[in-house]
């Protein structure tokens, strides 16, 4: 690779690093080439990306950005997987993938510009998904408009019970 290649590539990758606050650094030693072909396969089918990345030209790019913090674990074999939105999805996937692969673990994470632990990224990845949350949030803000719609309607329809059961 020569010089202009890798200023075009870390203008990239600065460019890709400017767009997210959210990514995991993992490292892939002894990954083979069909499983790394299965696990970008996968990320980009939720919209996500996964790069391989020399670690000098990962750096280079990371100056200025939210993935400045990733700086310390830019070390070894390091591929980066981030997602514009969807952060507990991505935290997910890459979960699964290493449960069926010891040579896939997680070095590091940026979740919302903060910098997260492996453990943590577990964690994360064991919460519900963005629409589940949402849908449990519209239940919980509905419920009280329901009960109280409830309340209101029973004088009347206690009356047209009462009214049935007279005889005729």
């Amino acid at each position: 690779m020569n010089r202009n290649e890798k200023q075009q590539n870390v203008e990239f990758l600065n460019e890709q690093f400017r767009s997210t606050s959210n990514a995991f650094l993992i490292n892939y030693s002894g990954l083979k080439v069909v499983e790394a072909t299965e696990v970008r396969r996968k990320i980009r089918a939720m919209d996500g990306n996964y790069v391989v990345v020399k670690n000098t030209l990962a750096l280079r790019a990371a100056k200025e950005t939210a993935l400045e913090q990733l700086a310390p674990y830019f070390q070894g074999p390091t591929a980066i997987a981030f997602h514009p939105n969807d952060v507990v999805g991505l935290a997910k996937l890459l979960s699964d993938i290493g449960k069926g692969n010891p040579h896939f673990e997680f070095k590091a994470a940026l979740v919302e510009g903060k910098l997260v632990s492996p453990s943590e990224i577990q964690a994360i990845a064991s919460l519900p998904s963005r629409e589940v949350m949402l849908s449990k949030l519209v239940f919980l803000l509905t419920a009280p408009l329901q009960k109280l719609a409830s309340v209101l309607n029973a004088p009347l329809r206690d009356l047209g019970l009462v009214l049935k059961q007279v005889p005729k």
